[in-house]
């Protein structure tokens, strides 16, 4: 597969009626994946980015778009218990499974919301910041420009993505590992595609001129992501 261009080949995970023990197979490994190499860490650097514009004693509104298994959130409430900040959690996500399993597994205590991002209602208000994680390349460019400024529209600071940065090394290295040790035919298949799917910073940077967002931060983490900040005027 040439990794050249964006691809833009279907996961299997974005198709509808997958039974609902495989697809919480698939949460369960995709957890294991973004603790093992980074990605929560790579979330809570986001969260960070917009806890030092607020006070202390602010109470930090937070929402994710396409949230799966609610992984990321759980990860960042822990995160925020140990430095002390209060914050008000919630996730969306349009598969009623996952919201399901986020529910069950990741605490009721936050608020878990079953829709589509682009009709969502919050409840009291438009969140401080929105962010995502491996969301965006689902997306082509052209939906990805309208997304990031609905983000900018429904978010009172700002938004944050972390995803993938398209690389050959992490395209065979997140191949061989699904293969050798995976259970899920979804990981298996739609791992080493999102890599295939995902960005490089020649990417970001377009997509983000393409929605008229100048104040910005890229900066790229191990293992191969990018971890996208934007500021609200």
């Amino acid at each position: 597969m040439s990794l050249k261009v964006r691809s833009y080949e279907k996961e299997l995970l974005d198709n509808d009626n997958i039974p609902a023990h495989d697809l919480h197979t698939n949460l369960h490994e995709l957890n294991v994946l973004n603790t093992f190499l980074g990605g929560h860490n790579i979330t809570c650097k986001g969260i960070n980015w917009f806890l030092n514009k607020v006070p202390a004693t602010h109470v930090l509104t937070i929402a994710e778009i396409g949230c799966g298994g609610g992984d990321n959130l759980f990860a960042l409430q822990n995160y925020l218990n140990k430095k002390n900040r209060k914050a008000s959690l919630s996730g969306v996500d349009i598969k009623a499974e996952c919201i399901d399993y986020a529910r069950k597994n990741r605490g009721a205590d936050m608020e878990w919301i079953c829709s589509d991002y682009r009709t969502v209602k919050w409840q009291g208000g438009k969140p401080d910041v929105i962010f995502s994680s491996l969301f965006c390349h689902h997306f082509t460019d052209e939906e990805l420009i309208t997304q990031l400024q609905w983000l900018k529209e429904n978010s009172r600071l700002g938004f944050f993505i972390n995803d993938l940065h398209r690389h050959p090394l992490a395209y065979h290295f997140i191949k061989i590992v699904t293969r050798l040790f995976s259970k899920s035919y979804l990981v298996k298949n739609d791992a080493p595609l999102s890599v295939a799917r995902s960005f490089r910073k020649n990417d970001w940077t377009r997509i983000l001129s393409g929605a008229d967002l100048a104040k910005h931060n890229i900066q790229w983490h191990w293992a191969f992501r990018y971890l996208v900040c934007v500021e609200n005027e």
